[in-house]
């Protein structure tokens, strides 16, 4: 009979309680889109994934509103950013994560943007963007007015807007206490401030018109005095042993990250722009910075009297280039100069446009089926800025094989500090940055005058 007795009950195992869910409406799930639009996409890395998701859940588990749902997407850019909807999605970007050097300072954004979340700022902040978005539509509507056009040349669309420095300083407070309690170094959030107050001088001068660009400290501005507050805030929290910075195991997850652009999506080297899945190539003028936007490839001369945009638009096949010129696209098109040239071999046709503060040489080439446009925008007419829409033009060409399969992205790479290595010949190991030993330095946490030890374990970027 033994076969047919019933079996001893298994003893209770306590199932993990469901983590709450982030609400989704149709306006969070639009506001999702365009994030993932402007920002590149998600950037899809199993360990990232689960070091973010790990330390979101402890962080949840030791704030007041265990009950409150986050959901994270790691975005694809190379900038500095994160930002929160008041649903509970947060955003962090790859460029965020390969600045940060510890989990304590991941943690420290992270609850910095839970903190916008549970005092309402992120609800607060979307009715500005809001706010924000119809002024952008009207502005938008009018476009054919080609003073508005150069206006979009020195402008983006896509802003986050700003929180108040006082928000700011409440979602500090809120943050730090969170990640003290959550047993993360308390002292992350004024590290991980320096860090990104040093990135931003170093890329002062690049006034860069992406979104994708904007970094944690144009919507979150990284002072002196949020530094020296979250110190303050820590003080109160420390414990004798102090809160765990999570070193080794954060570096080995971002170990090979891509650092910087994705040339999947076309990417700038200098003034050089690069399109390997196209397959074309062009260089800006001198003294011209290169940005690589959602919208267009947008260039700014020193000084902002010129610049130009590259973008790419439809054109019937049947419809001539010259005939597209003069469609209606942009006013103040003059027809008697619009001419059919040849660009390196590919069908093109150039004309000139006048507004009232800026004079526009316009430039539409065939590349296979698609049809790219340079607009070039001065304040004044002169010889420099005709040779300078030129020679731009005049540079686009097909990309060589050798090129498209040499465009690797860059990358993070975690290495052991050996016997005899210095910040300098480190530094020297970096490739593809500007100003490689400064940058070696923001990117490991070390000040001006820190030197790296044996057995350490720091940062490169490396192709």
């Amino acid at each position: 009979m033994g076969r047919f007795q019933t079996a001893a009950a298994p003893p209770t195992v306590a199932l993990p309680k469901p983590k709450p869910a982030v609400a989704q409406t149709p306006a969070t799930e639009k506001e999702h889109e365009r994030i993932l639009a402007s920002y590149g996409g998600t950037y899809d890395d199993p360990r990232l994934e689960s070091l973010v998701s790990k330390t979101v859940d402890r962080l949840v588990a030791a704030s007041d509103r265990p009950d409150q749902g986050y959901k994270v997407t790691i975005l694809n850019s190379g900038a500095v950013n994160a930002f929160a909807l008041p649903n509970g999605q947060l955003y962090v970007t790859r460029g965020l994560l390969a600045l940060a050097s510890d989990t304590s300072e991941l943690s420290s954004v992270l609850s910095h943007e839970m903190a916008h979340v549970l005092s309402k700022h992120a609800a607060m902040r979307e009715d500005q963007a809001r706010q924000a978005a119809i002024v952008t539509r009207v502005v938008t509507d009018m476009s054919t007015d080609p003073d508005l056009t150069a206006l979009a040349l020195a402008k983006t669309k896509l802003t986050m807007a700003s929180f108040s420095r006082n928000q700011e300083f409440e979602a500090d407070g809120i943050g730090v206490g969170i990640s003290a309690k959550a047993h993360f170094d308390p002292y992350g959030a004024a590290r991980f401030l320096s860090a990104m107050e040093r990135n931003a001088e170093l890329k002062a001068g690049k006034s860069s018109l992406d979104p994708r660009a904007q970094d944690f400290t144009s919507s979150h501005p990284a002072t002196p005095e949020r530094v020296q507050n979250a110190q303050t805030i820590a003080r109160q929290y420390v414990a004798p042993e102090g809160g765990e910075r999570d070193r080794e195991s954060y570096l080995a997850a971002i170990d090979n990250l891509v650092y910087g652009e994705d040339p999947s999506e076309g990417f700038v080297r200098g003034r050089r722009f690069l399109h390997p899945k196209l397959g074309f190539t062009f260089q800006a003028p001198d003294n011209f910075t290169l940005d690589n936007t959602a919208q267009a490839v947008i260039g700014v001369r020193e000084g902002g009297a010129q610049a130009m945009r590259f973008d790419v638009v439809r054109v019937p096949a049947e419809q001539s280039l010259g005939d597209y010129l003069n469609s209606g696209w942009m006013e103040g098109v003059e027809k008697a100069s619009t001419e059919d040239i040849t660009i390196n071999g590919f069908p093109a046709a150039s004309a000139t446009a006048k507004g009232d503060q800026w004079q526009f040489k316009v430039y539409a080439l065939r590349f296979g089926s698609d049809v790219y446009r340079f607009i070039f925008a001065t304040r004044q007419k002169s010889t420099e800025s005709e040779r300078n829409a030129r020679e731009t033009v005049n540079s686009f060409r097909r990309l060589t094989l050798e090129e498209i399969q040499a465009a690797r992205p860059l990358r993070i790479k975690v290495i052991t500090v050996q016997p005899g290595d210095t910040v300098e010949s480190l530094s020297h190991r970096m490739a593809g940055v500007d100003h490689p030993a400064e940058r070696f330095r923001v990117l490991n946490g070390l000040d001006r005058t820190a030197q790296v030890k044996v057995r350490d374990r720091v940062k490169i970027v490396t192709d």
